[in-house]
């Protein structure tokens, strides 16, 4: 059985270089981000959720694409994609964060 991996925000913080303020503002500007809350309010991050957040962290910081483009881009992407295509994105996405997690750990 798969474990379902969630991330608080400050975890996010970490991983991504991003200050939470600046996720929180792009949740209010890219509908596609819309994270969990758990029984306390707070924001709980899956997987699925950090990769749309590396994705537009990608656009802004080094595309350097405005937030308003970056939404326009991530809705093409998402309606121009096959089932396949997406499946697959998806996978490799899914490993790739495993990875980058894994390398953030610190050692004993």
């Amino acid at each position: 059985m798969k474990r379902i991996v969630r991330h608080g925000i400050g975890e996010v913080e970490r991983i991504l270089g991003v200050k939470a303020h600046v996720i929180r503002y792009w949740e209010s500007e890219i509908p596609l981000l819309k994270p969990e809350k758990d029984s306390f309010g707070r924001r709980v991050y899956t997987a699925a959720d950090m990769e749309l957040l590396s994705r537009i962290k990608y656009l802004l910081y080094e595309r350097k694409y405005t937030v308003e483009g970056a939404r326009e881009e991530l809705y093409r992407e998402a309606d121009s994609a096959s089932p396949d295509e997406r499946a697959l994105l998806k996978e490799v996405k899914s490993d790739l964060l495993k990875l980058m997690l894994g390398l953030g750990k610190p050692k004993n």
